[in-house]
Formats: structure tokens, sequence, C-alpha cells
């Protein structure tokens, strides 16, 4: 057996739990696959902890056996597809809505929150920029922007930017009712510090689409669209006094 193939026999067995097929190579104790049999519960708990450690606000929220559970169903159905462990559990907000939604509706888009904040609180700002006067104004439409790093846009059915804030702050109300309303989440992060700030519609349209790699003139456009009281000018200052636009990344002329 090559050696690449008995590395892949071993992963497998490992994420699956099972005795591989080279187990006649095993050595060690009385029963060598007892003993690999422990590394492949070593691997499902240090996953499963991994996760329900990177979503404390959502164990905070839902309760640990519930996130726990949730966690060790999610690591055996879908293992690590990346080497680096920071980017494991994006998809598990919507494996746990489908865990916990019947009790807690707001389950998914609360977690999905909580994985945005994991990441922003280490992200790092680079500088903004503070105009766009030295750009050709026939062509700004068809420009791109890079926004800050840390950014990140979520609608959510719920008020549940203050349950997380709540969690933030370690300074929860004795009594708290939650809002059953779309609310458009505009999540910030840098060094440590994470902000939420809500948005009208159009102004979340604008950055996410532009967020998403729009051109200016098409994220007015779906901006305008979603509402006809918005003002591309004005919003694209707010977003520069907000220091959110880092980089015009393109600017074409044949683009709206």
């Amino acid at each position: 057996m090559l050696l690449a193939d008995l590395q892949e026999d071993i992963g497998a067995a490992v994420v699956d739990s099972a005795i591989p097929g080279c187990a006649s190579l095993l050595v060690g104790g009385d029963d060598p696959t007892r003993r690999f049999a422990i590394h492949s519960r070593h691997y499902a708990a240090s996953l499963a902890r991994s996760l329900v450690e990177r979503f404390a606000a959502t164990v905070w929220l839902a309760g640990s056996e519930l996130v726990t559970h949730a966690a060790m169903e999610f690591v055996r159905e879908h293992p690590p597809t990346r080497p680096c462990m920071a980017e494991y559990g994006e998809g598990f907000p919507a494996y746990l809505a489908s865990c916990g939604g019947t009790r807690l509706p707001y389950l998914g888009q609360f977690a999905t929150m909580d994985w945005h904040l994991g990441r922003m609180a280490i992200a790092v700002d680079t500088a903004p920029l503070q105009t766009l006067a030295d750009g050709d104004p026939a062509r700004l439409a068809g420009a791109r922007l890079a926004l800050q790093p840390g950014t990140e846009y979520v609608a959510l059915d719920w008020s549940l930017d203050e349950l997380i804030t709540f969690y933030l702050s370690g300074q929860a109300p004795d009594r708290y009712v939650l809002r059953n309303e779309t609310v458009w989440l505009e999540l910030r992060g840098c060094r440590g510090e994470l902000w939420l700030n809500r948005l009208t519609r159009g102004d979340y349209v604008f950055r996410q689409a532009v967020a998403d790699g729009s051109t200016l003139g098409r994220a007015a456009q779906l901006a305008v669209g979603a509402d006809d009281g918005f003002e591309p000018g004005r919003a694209m200052l707010a977003m520069l006094h907000a220091g959110l636009v880092t980089e015009v990344v393109q600017a074409r002329g044949d683009e709206s």
C-alpha cells in the first residue's frame, strides 16, 4: 500500500469512526483497533469543542446542550475541508437552525452573527480613503470599491442585534421581549472592538452590493429599487466618512 493510500485510509477511518482497511498494520496493546478508536473519538470531540467555543454567544442564548449535540452531529456529517481551523464552522449556523429551528426560529440568524463577529474580532483596518476626488467623475458609476476587511452585512427577521449586544456587554436585562421585525445590519470589527449599526433598507442594499463587488452605478440602481428615497451621493459620502472604503479596485467607463 502506498503512503498516500495509507494516509487516506487512516484519515477516512478517523472521520467515519470506522476500522481502517489497513487494520492489520496497527500494533500496540491487546486490541490495536480499540486504541485507534480513541483517536477517532478525540478527533470528533476536539472539533465539536472547537465549534462550541467558537459560537460562545450562541451557547449563551440556546444553552450548551443543544449547541454541543448539534456540533457533534455537524462534525460527523461535515468534516473540515481546509487545514485552517479558524475557517471551520461557516456552515454551522444553517445546520444549527435545522436542529433547533422549531423551538428557536431565530437561532440560525443569531449564530450567523456570532460567526461573523468572531472573525471580525481579529480583523485589522487598513488606511481608509478620505475622498474619491481623484477619480474621474465620468467613470465613477463603473467603479468598484474595496471595503474594510472587518465588515459584513446581515438582514435579520428579529431584533437579534439587541440580544447579541447584551451578550457582548455582559449586561442583560432581567426581562427582554424579542421583537419579530426586519433589521438591516452592518457588522464592523477591528482589533477586538465590535460595532453593530442599523441601516435603512436603501443603505443596506447599496453597501451590501458594493461589498459583493457591484459597481457603484449598479449598487445605486439596486438601492433605489429597494428604497425610492435613497440618495446615492449622500450614501457614498457616509461610507467615506465612516472609513469603510479602502480602495478603488476597478473603474471602467463601459459599465453602469
